[in-house]
């Protein structure tokens, strides 16, 4: 018996939303995964026979954003008329949850030249926020005081933790319900399970003066975290490197500096801690200040032989802030007296420290300390910086080569946010999760979203 040739609209199905017709195809649908609404309609779905409408008890316009979801992974542009949470629950509804908290992570939806502060994350108590720790699907947890509050993906649900800590200094989200937490004036670092509500693990450095560690920084990479300590005593410091899929266990231990005298150079204890994927390298950076002004230095560190690789010992215009582009292969930093940005090429670092100023250079020997308190982060391609209340978005112009023969880099700077976003208390902190961009500024009990627009304003 021959087979029966089917329809030419068999894949294609009708469903009937609260009286609204809406045609998509199994494909889509098989978009769903198992155990969903939509993969018992594929599930039924018999194209030999006369296909039947199934109908839903449901809000059409609803119903239009998450078929949107479903055909592409994202968001329709329609959907910022809606409430979030009553997307959330149609989303729950049909069990495509999932899809959407990846929708909403999706980093490429981070527009950063059109993105704009949308709304703000009240904190509890008289607190400001001290140290934020984005996810990667866009939740983050703030530290303000002795507590951790953490918002989930859709910034709907807050909960709020009560630490060991009189102040947290640093902060680095595990997971999305597991913190790394260290101050400079409690002993030990904690790894936080805030779900729960209770501290996992206390991480502490022996050191030789057998004194308290204090935790100056926290990193991390995929398989392993990094924290700078420091001896209660100020006369020793230490790098330690932690398995995280082995219980925190002490892989190695680098640049451990037992100070004697007047050696300011080892007394410097490692206050920013990145990692750079490319070159599986350990930036580890640090300033002090001295009778002969503000001096520190960057050291870029091999995890797996405990070797330091290349150093940038800082004098001068030393900076207030740094950060590092895996993306764009630069170290960049805001200059302490002149405010200016600048940037290192981490592929070719000589020791002098030879910047590259992207601003005004005259300014490089400027002692006005004009970049005190300014922040600078990068995220993907581009760079961010606080200048007071204000933010800078830096992006490089591709040029190619000049008549020397050498790739010459152009950055452009840009002024974030419309117009009533900027200006406003100091901002204290930058954090970037999903498509999301955090900020935290002085004296305000609050977390700022920022997010890409449809529109500019």
């Amino acid at each position: 018996m021959p087979p029966i040739p089917l329809k030419p609209q068999a894949n294609i199905i009708t469903i009937d939303v609260g009286g609204q017709l809406f045609q998509t195809t199994l494909q889509t649908l098989t978009q769903a995964g198992s155990n969903t609404l939509f993969s018992n309609l594929f599930n039924s779905f018999n194209p030999i026979q006369e296909p039947k409408t199934p109908f839903l008890d449901r809000d059409p316009e609803l119903f239009s954003i998450i078929l949107s979801l479903l055909r592409t992974g994202n968001l329709p542009s329609k959907a910022k008329a809606f409430e979030l949470q009553d997307i959330v629950f149609e989303a729950k509804f049909y069990g495509l949850q999932h899809l959407l908290v990846q929708s909403q992570s999706n980093p490429a939806q981070f527009d950063p030249f059109n993105i704009e502060k949308s709304i703000l994350l009240p904190l509890a108590g008289r607190d400001s926020p001290s140290a934020i720790a984005a996810t990667p699907n866009g939740s983050v947890h703030v530290s303000h005081g002795s507590k951790i509050t953490s918002f989930d993906w859709s910034l709907q649900r807050k909960t709020t933790t009560l630490t060991h800590f009189t102040a947290i200094d640093s902060l680095v989200s595990l997971s999305n319900n597991i913190v790394a937490a260290g101050a400079t004036d409690f002993c030990g670092l904690q790894i936080i399970d805030l779900e729960m509500g209770f501290v996992r693990k206390s991480l502490n450095w022996e050191n030789v003066t057998k004194s308290g560690s204090m935790v100056q920084a926290i990193g991390v990479s995929p398989d392993c975290l990094f924290t700078s300590f420091e001896s209660s005593r100020r006369n020793s410091n230490s790098i330690l490197v932690y398995d995280l899929h082995d219980g925190f266990r002490v892989v190695s231990e680098i640049g451990h500096n037992e100070i004697f005298g007047a050696d300011l150079d080892s007394a410097i204890p490692s206050t920013k801690l990145n990692w750079i994927p490319s070159v599986n390298l350990l930036m580890a950076s640090g300033s002090h200040s001295g009778p002969s002004g503000v001096t520190g230095n960057i050291k870029f560190w091999d995890v797996r032989s405990g070797n330091l690789v290349s150093e940038i010992k800082e004098k001068g215009d030393c900076f207030s802030d740094i950060t590092v582009s895996d993306a764009l292969s630069a170290v960049f930093k805001i200059g302490l007296n002149s405010g200016e940005v600048s940037y290192i090429d981490f592929r070719y670092i000589v020791s002098d420290g030879s910047w590259n100023c992207l601003g005004d250079s005259r300014k490089a020997t400027s002692v006005k300390k004009e970049g005190i308190g300014c922040k600078i982060e990068s995220h993907g391609n581009q760079v961010f910086c606080s200048k007071e209340g204000e933010l800078e978005l830096w992006s490089e112009v591709l040029m190619g080569s000049s008549r020397s023969g050498k790739e010459e880099r152009i950055f452009k700077k840009n002024v974030l946010g419309r117009s009533k976003d900027v200006g406003g208390n100091r901002i204290t902190s930058l954090g970037f999760g999903g498509n999301k961009m955090f900020v935290t500024r002085k004296d305000q009990q609050s977390v700022e979203v920022w997010q890409s627009s449809v529109r500019r304003s």
